[in-house]
């Protein structure tokens, strides 16, 4: 019979409820500590910005959530549910296929409740430090910080589930040091106000740098869009009169120029990067066994398991652009939860260790930039295989045509459809089937 191990799961978001239901079904003792004074991670909406707002400053009050008052989601509800507790829409609820994030709040907390999750959560609890004991057992120290109070306590394992969408990643831009105009990271864009009668640079290529723009050009003189994409070409947006479409930025001047390199030039208020974040750890002490590299966390197997830490320090929720992402988190932790429960046994540290090597080089040859290591380019093979470890079969063959349907309507239909802005707001029914 398996031991009881005691648990401690860092974070109380998707990826923590997730983690906290797998281990209470393999009757593991589960703490899991929360910051705020709230489940829900990055679905917890805060009107708050940082003081910085690039997120630069490492003494500024850390703003976790990086949602914007508007916010809905980028992928219809029907690819959001867990494996076996579907994201359906409720009788008073939002009705839409790409729900507003209250919605989104709303079915976590369902989802806690109704598993038993909430009395696990310590809230208002702040981890400030994950160490083994030492380096003769697998035991490991987390100390807290409730209410100006320190603690330390002892865990036969430790699960990382701290989100990834708080520490802005910025643009590297020459000459940004003698820029004179207004920054700012999407991380603290919350309402279009700020940018009244602004002419607005908005770096980037994924959903908020599709998504915010629209908004803020109802308020702005002007929006201009710039992407590294090399098909981009100069162009006027027909979604209205005061938005383009720009090439990488080439420089900026002293004189608040912002030159692409398209050629064109304008003399801009705002650069708003909406370039994504990095991952951070800095709560967890591993000597470099566990490190950040260009936004590769590892080395991690499966994206999950440090080798040299294995089983007992895990991290669940790390890969970003899976289909479905939910789906993918859920049977992370599922097979995190059955390793700890010996049911599912690891391979050796060496062959562990020289499967995270081949998937390196794997990405070498095929010319995949480090920092996409954890990315999952919507494809279904990873949370297969984590089903198949589980037990389970994997995606049904309708959440597989949901999702070929709403990435070929992604792709043929382009996102602009009647004036509006489609990542999140408008596919239909029929277009889901």
């Amino acid at each position: 019979m398996a031991p009881i191990l005691k648990v401690a799961v860092i974070g109380a978001g998707i990826s923590g409820l997730a983690t906290a239901r797998a281990l209470k079904r393999e009757a593991h003792q589960v703490v899991v500590y929360e910051k705020s004074d709230q489940l829900g991670g990055t679905w917890v909406y805060d009107p708050r910005v940082e003081s910085d707002p690039l997120g630069l400053d490492p003494n500024r009050e850390i703003v976790h959530s990086s949602l914007y008052r508007s916010l809905c989601t980028n992928l219809p509800r029907q690819l959001m549910g867990f494996v076996d507790y579907p994201f359906a829409i409720r009788e008073y609820g939002d009705s839409r296929n790409f729900p507003g994030h209250e919605e989104v709040l709303e079915f976590l907390n369902e989802f806690a409740r109704d598993f038993g999750l909430v009395e696990l959560i310590r809230f208002k609890t702040e981890v400030v430090l994950v160490e083994q004991v030492d380096l003769r057992n697998d035991q490991w120290i987390v100390g807290s910080r409730a209410n100006k109070v320190s603690s330390s306590e002892v865990f036969d394992a430790v699960v990382v589930c701290v989100g990834h969408y708080t520490q802005p990643r910025l643009a590297d831009l020459p000459g940004i040091e003698n820029w004179p105009g207004k920054q700012m990271h999407s991380h603290n864009y919350r309402v279009p106000e700020p940018f009244q009668d602004q002419i607005v640079v908005v770096i980037g290529d994924g959903p908020s740098a599709l998504d915010i723009p629209l908004e803020i050009s109802k308020v702005a003189k002007e929006v201009h869009l710039s992407s590294k994409s090399p098909d981009i070409k100069l162009s006027k947006l027909d979604c209205g009169d005061n938005m383009w479409q720009h090439s990488k930025i080439d420089h900026v001047d002293g004189n608040g120029e912002v030159t692409f390199q398209d050629g064109a030039s304008i003399r801009a208020d705002f650069i708003l990067h909406c370039t994504g974040f990095n991952y951070c750890f800095p709560l967890l002490k591993t000597e470099g066994i566990v490190a950040v590299d260009d936004n590769r966390v590892g080395p991690l197997y499966k994206h999950i398991f440090p080798p040299q830490l294995a089983p007992n320090l895990s991290f669940v929720g790390v890969p970003y652009r899976s289909a479905p992402l939910t789906m993918m988190i859920d049977l992370q932790a599922k097979w995190m939860a059955h390793v700890l429960s010996g049911k599912a046994p690891l391979p050796s540290k060496e062959e562990i260790l020289a499967d995270v090597q081949k998937y390196y080089r794997y990405m070498d040859d095929k010319g995949i930039p480090k920092h996409h290591t954890h990315s999952l380019w919507f494809e279904f093979e990873y949370p297969d295989w984590l089903a198949s470890q589980v037990g389970l079969a994997g995606a049904d063959e309708q959440t597989r045509l949901i999702k070929k349907s709403y990435f070929k309507f992604i792709a043929d239909k382009s996102f602009w459809r009647n004036g509006e802005w489609q990542l999140g707001y408008g596919l239909e029914e029929d277009e889901l089937r």
